[in-house]
This record gives structure tokens, sequence and C-alpha cells, in this order.
């Protein structure tokens, strides 16, 4: 079992920046890859980010150029570094974590707020 747990979430105004940062705990040792995902309301969920344990990143087309994926040598953290903020980037955004064992494992997510 994995815990993914979320923070960094607010409100931000358009064009500012914010950081997200999700911990893991649990069998933290069979992680392989993890990401970001966000949903807004009336919206599908969709993939923001995600990172391979080999450190290969792959973005939606929507954030590219302003988001950046990073995680800790041990993999039990992941970040997502918001920049450039727009308001369509509104949505609760979840950390996703997938084991070797091709396992899907979930946060609860955390609210991102783009308004003036």
């Amino acid at each position: 079992q994995v815990q993914l747990v979320e923070s960094g979430g607010g409100l931000v105004q358009p064009g500012g920046s914010l950081r997200l940062s999700c911990a893991a705990s649990g069998s933290i040792s069979s992680v392989n890859a993890m990401g970001w995902y966000r949903q807004a309301p009336g919206k599908q969920r969709e993939l923001v980010a995600v990172i391979s344990s080999g450190g290969s990143t792959n973005y939606a087309d929507s954030v590219k150029g302003r988001f950046t994926i990073s995680r800790d040598n041990a993999k039990n953290t992941v970040w997502l570094q918001l920049n450039s903020l727009k308001s369509e980037d509104t949505a609760v955004y979840y950390c996703n974590a997938v084991t070797v064992y091709l396992r899907s494992y979930w946060g609860k997510g955390t609210l991102v707020t783009v308004s003036s």
C-alpha cells in the first residue's frame, strides 16, 4: 500500500506561481512513475505531468513551458512547480503513483484557484 498526501494549493493571481508537493509513504520502494492530474468542475480528469523513476518527464500540451515536475532521489516526494498561471489552470490537483506491479494510488487532492 502507498499513501499520498498533497499540499501547497491555494489562491493565486493570474500570472503568479505556486508549488505543489506530494509526500508518499508506505511501500514506497515499489513506486515507479509518479505524476499529477487535475480536474476542473464539469471537466474530465486530465494528466498534467508525469515523471519516471529514471527522471524522464512528460507534460500536457497546455502546461508545457509553464509547469515543471520533479522528484527526490528517494522517490518519496514529487513536486509540481506552476508558473505563469492562467484561470483555466483552476482545478483540484491530484498526486498519482504507479508501482512496479502497475497498481495506481491517488491522493485526496489539493485545490488551486487562479483568480484576480
